[in-house]
């Protein structure tokens, strides 16, 4: 079959990724740009041995839950960017919502109702992105790349970039040199930086609002200010950070409600970042208690230390999760710990991991709140926990990324 090919399909459920399901001649198409139960044209993107990826190109039959995209570069061939914007908000969150369910029956054996939730601040679903990696053609063109490409679409505007993204203008300038230019605004205080990758010697252009500009590894980079539960935090250069406005406070706030935790009470952040669950965590035990955080990324612990620098109850430790657990138990670090009443887990896309579970089983005691940006992955590890006797007792899911399939998970365990 030509890649290019047109096919008619029936679409069916939606899947992991930002497709939905059809079938043509008994093979299973992934097809983009399209809702279910609508009947489509669709262009064959890719073939493979078992299944094939196709892009609606032409809608037959229309779903209700279709809008128009606000977005001109939205649409098949165009920006990657976004997933769902041919969809209405409420039908997106449900299309989230049966991803989650879908993946947990699946992979866990987990048969639950899933509702998403709306983060407040947005919504229409735009303007919300405060951490936005462009990338920029070899003519200084800036864009974002097309779906599964390395092609730049180039644009003049994102939609779903946060307004004190958006005054940096950097879209709208030529960056010659330059292979990319990451925009990262803080909403609280107003703090704007660009980070620069290049491909040699980079001309900047003339920007219409103050910005710090960098250029690689640093010892001291540049960093912008996050205002969050009751204290400022700093995040250096392109350091992890959720990006919706709303998302940082929420998750805090959903983290603490699902650990529960007491004064006196022994906690371990693992993959800390910058320290927020560790910080609020450290407030909520009080000095009669101890949190430690571990984190693999040497200025997200600089960061984190300094943020927390005020609570000497609660360390950092630096190093891989799985060596610094082990480590810890046996009181090789700057902490001494066998077992924790609580455990909070943010890893990254691709999840825990099956050795990674299996220490944190053992080291949890009473509860595990475990913060996932992937359904697919965190199905499999409550899966893993499961087979150390941990229960799942509440999910709670939050529309963070609107506009895309991205959706961001707290999961909260119990033993027994």
């Amino acid at each position: 079959m030509e890649s290019s090919e047109l096919i008619e399909l029936q679409i069916g459920a939606v899947a992991n990724g930002g497709w939905c399901v059809a079938r043509h001649e008994g093979r299973v198409v992934f097809v983009r740009h399209t809702l279910p139960g609508e009947r489509v044209r669709a262009r064959v993107t890719q073939e493979t041995k078992n299944f094939l990826r196709a892009d609606a190109v032409e809608i037959l039959e229309a779903s209700p839950d279709r809008v128009q995209a606000p977005c001109p570069f939205a649409g098949p061939g165009r920006c990657g960017g976004c997933d769902w914007q041919h969809a209405s908000l409420p039908a997106q969150r449900r299309l989230k919502a049966d991803v989650i369910k879908e993946q947990l029956s699946r992979l866990a054996g987990i048969e639950r109702d899933v509702v998403v939730e709306e983060l407040p601040g947005t919504p229409d679903g735009l303007g919300w992105r405060t951490r936005v990696q462009f990338s920029v053609r070899r003519d200084g063109a800036v864009g974002l790349r097309k779906h599964r490409s390395h092609q730049i679409e180039p644009i003049d505007e994102c939609l779903i970039a946060h307004p004190q993204v958006e005054v940096l203008g950097i879209e709208r300038k030529r960056w010659p040199g330059a292979a990319g230019v990451e925009a990262i605004a803080s909403a609280g205080t107003g703090d704007r930086l660009a980070v620069l990758s290049s491909r040699g010697r980079v001309r900047v252009p003339r920007m219409d609002a103050p910005v710090r500009l960098v250029s690689g590894k640093s010892d001291k980079p540049p960093f912008v200010r996050e205002d969050v539960a009751g204290r400022l935090w700093q995040v250096s250069g392109s350091g992890f950070w959720q990006v919706h406005p709303a998302a940082a406070e929420t998750f805090a706030e959903a983290v603490v409600e699902a650990l529960e935790p007491r004064k006196g009470d022994t906690a371990v952040d693992l993959y800390c970042g910058a320290g927020l669950f560790a910080g609020v965590l450290g407030e909520a035990v009080g000095s009669d208690g101890l949190v430690v955080g571990i984190e693999s990324d040497g200025q997200a612990v600089r960061d984190a230390r300094f943020n927390l620098r005020d609570l000497p109850h609660v360390s950092v430790e630096r190093g891989e999760v799985e060596a610094v657990l082990d480590q810890i138990k046996l009181g090789h670090g700057r902490s001494t710990l066998n077992r924790a009443d609580l455990v909070v887990l943010d890893p990254p896309r691709t999840g825990a991991g099956r050795d990674v579970v299996k220490r944190v089983a053992e080291l949890a005691g009473r509860r595990i709140a475990y913060v996932s940006c992937d359904p697919a992955t965190l199905a499999r590890d409550l899966a893993f926990f499961s087979e150390h006797g941990w229960t799942l007792s509440a999910l709670r899911a939050f529309d963070a990324f609107p506009m895309t399939q991205h959706v961001e998970c707290i999961a909260t365990l119990v033993k027994g």
